[in-house]
């Protein structure tokens, strides 16, 4: 069923402004320092923090699935306390493994076979299991480098998160979904 909305707020809501807080993931803009406007956390030991999301929306019916992704940074919430290019690629790394678990999840859903008695079980259990191996994977990025610090471990996972987006290309596309 079509819902029709008044001309007036289908004219409002295209022109309201988009978060200016909200950096939307792209190959071809990378973050800078000047992201990064939140307060360093004064209980932290770490040099910055990422603030970096998957925001997922998804619509079904009997006929099948619809989904939308986004990935994003989120400036005000994002710090650097040392702000130099080697910390600022290892916080690239955090938005980069987010962005590659947006594709997965977009393989995911894409794969699913839609059954129409279950769908709801089972993209929860889908979005689920991603995000544990997002939130995982993050977690493993900074043991392993030991927070950037291990420079030779910092390169071995430049190298692991650039593979994984190439492996993850084809599923880039996954802005809004129908199957």
């Amino acid at each position: 069923m079509f819902y029709k909305l008044p001309l007036l707020a289908l004219i409002l809501s295209l022109s309201l402004p988009a978060d200016e807080n909200i950096i939307e993931w792209s190959p071809s803009r990378k973050l800078t320092w000047a992201d990064f406007k939140g307060s360093p956390d004064p209980s932290s030991s770490n040099a910055a923090l990422t603030n970096s999301t998957i925001k997922a929306e998804f619509g079904y019916n009997e006929k099948g699935l619809t989904h939308s992704i986004k990935c994003m940074f989120n400036k005000r919430l994002s710090w650097g306390r040392i702000r130099n290019e080697y910390i600022l690629n290892h916080e690239q790394g955090h938005f980069d493994i987010t962005e590659a678990h947006a594709r997965l999840l977009h393989k995911n859903l894409t794969e699913y076979k839609f059954n129409s008695k279950t769908v709801g079980d089972d993209i929860n259990k889908i979005y689920g299991g991603t995000m544990k191996d997002h939130v995982a994977m993050q977690r493993q990025y900074d043991l392993l480098t030991n927070h950037s610090l291990d420079t030779a471990e910092q390169k071995k996972w430049d190298d692991k998160i650039d593979t994984m987006l190439k492996q993850l290309e084809k599923f880039s596309d996954y802005k809004t979904v129908m199957k």
